[in-house]
């Protein structure tokens, strides 16, 4: 709604009057959308203080360390709900009742199965390709085999799509993680958990049955509800310019996929986990962090600070508490989270990193609890991807139900200005 106005003054020129907007919580955005037909745009790399759209999914306080999922608080989702009843949400808006929870979960059973013809796709890649290599690919494809509901003005349609790329998820991350160690692809059963199924078509294999630690299962459902939404993210933004060209929502997700697989966002936990490994003892802690402060060392400490964050990522929070009760499940050795926890100690006492509001953030132990399952790093961004689903497709159906405009940013030229073209190959 519109609260007041704002004056822009350009030298001599006659003041601009914009609109003032204001949100259910959180800053107020100037309505900038006049400004073209005035003869100005903004100039913003990376759209760090540009609001790109109107949502009613996820809000995020970085200064305050709040993180909420249609207005309920991620850590009440991530201890006292479970994944799928948050997907409900995401794409509902509301909690659902047992009734509707019972038939939506019916709904994403009925369709885990893929396509025969796409496990011959995998026959394709190399058996040493980067899993989210395939999950590009593999995603991407199926707007080949279900282009029955492919009219995304269609409500209906867009229903299925989401019901699709829910279900069908963790039977692809499973199988590119199947694919990659030379093992056959696992079926997905109904009689499991979200969760304990992805577990299941991960590590069981024809010659026995696969039992799901209910520990590791709830710890993988937590990572999912973590990782579900972030708001307007590098990745979710990427969904959001494909789907305003009316793409298909499988084009749209694989698309996410591509931007998710970055370093500096998917990629962020399977750096952390290489960061730990590397230091591999509390005793080198202070000379990484040595190394971190100085500017001309390339070392980086991954897992800490956020580009939203300004206090404690408050899914770092569960994610920890998590932590401990898969090392303590699992009798595994603590050395990395040693590491960890002495890492943390150390820098949020520290005033170069609390002067730069650098705290440790969901990256930090999500690697740790990973491959405390026996996830291999190259699969880290996979889980991540399977878990943003859910987003992007909240993010993408939310898009088309508000109507649509084609996203064209603008840019700031600094180019050469008109010149005569004289050809020097020609003489």
């Amino acid at each position: 709604m519109v609260k007041k106005t704002a004056m822009i003054i350009i030298d001599e020129k006659p003041p601009i009057e914009l609109d003032v907007l204001t949100g259910t919580v959180g800053h107020e955005e100037i309505d900038i959308r006049s400004l073209g037909s005035q003869g100005y745009f903004t100039f913003d790399p990376g759209f760090t203080s540009t609001a790109s759209c109107e949502s009613k999914i996820t809000y995020i306080d970085g200064e305050k360390g709040i993180l909420l999922h249609r207005g309920f608080p991620i850590d009440q989702l991530a201890l006292h709900s479970n994944y799928l009843e948050l997907c409900y949400i995401l794409l509902h808006g509301e909690t659902p009742s047992k009734e509707q929870f019972q038939d939506f979960h019916v709904s994403i059973n009925q369709h885990t199965m893929l396509h025969e013809q796409i496990h011959h796709l995998f026959r394709g890649f190399c058996r040493d390709s980067h899993p989210m290599a395939l999950m590009c690919g593999i995603t991407g494809a199926l707007s080949a085999f279900y282009h029955d509901a492919m009219d995304v003005n269609i409500e209906r349609h867009r229903e299925v799509a989401a019901i699709r790329l829910l279900a069908k998820m963790p039977t692809m991350a499973a199988m590119c993680y199947k694919y990659s160690i030379g093992q056959p692809f696992v079926y997905p059963r109904n009689g499991f958990s979200y969760a304990g199924n992805i577990l299941r078509m991960m590590f069981s294999t024809p010659l026995d049955e696969y039992e799901v630690n209910p520990i590791v299962e709830r710890a993988m459902d937590r990572i999912l509800i973590l990782h579900a939404d972030h708001e307007q993210n590098a990745s979710t933004s990427t969904v959001r310019t494909v789907g305003s060209s009316g793409a298909n929502p499988f084009a749209c997700i694989a698309a996410g996929i591509a931007s998710l697989w970055g370093p500096a966002h998917g990629g962020a936990n399977e750096a952390c986990l290489l960061m730990l490994e590397e230091i591999g003892s509390v005793d080198h802690i202070p000379k990484f962090l040595r190394r971190a402060k100085d500017k001309n060392d390339a070392f980086r400490l991954m897992g800490f600070g956020h580009r939203v964050y300004k206090n404690y990522d408050p899914r770092a929070l569960v994610m920890r508490e998590t932590c401990h009760e898969i090392l303590k499940e699992l009798s595994l050795e603590k050395d990395l989270m040693e590491v960890a926890m002495e890492l943390e100690r150390i820098a949020i006492n520290d005033p170069y990193f609390i002067e730069r509001k650098l705290y440790p953030n969901v990256d930090f132990y999500s690697g740790i609890i990973l491959k405390a399952m026996g996830i291999p790093a190259s699969m880290f961004t996979v889980i991540f991807a399977m878990a943003r689903t859910v987003g992007w497709i909240a993010h993408w159906k939310e898009m088309h139900e508000n109507g649509i405009k084609i996203s064209r940013p603008r840019q700031l030229y600094t180019g050469y200005n008109k010149r005569e073209f004289v050809s020097k190959i020609n003489k």
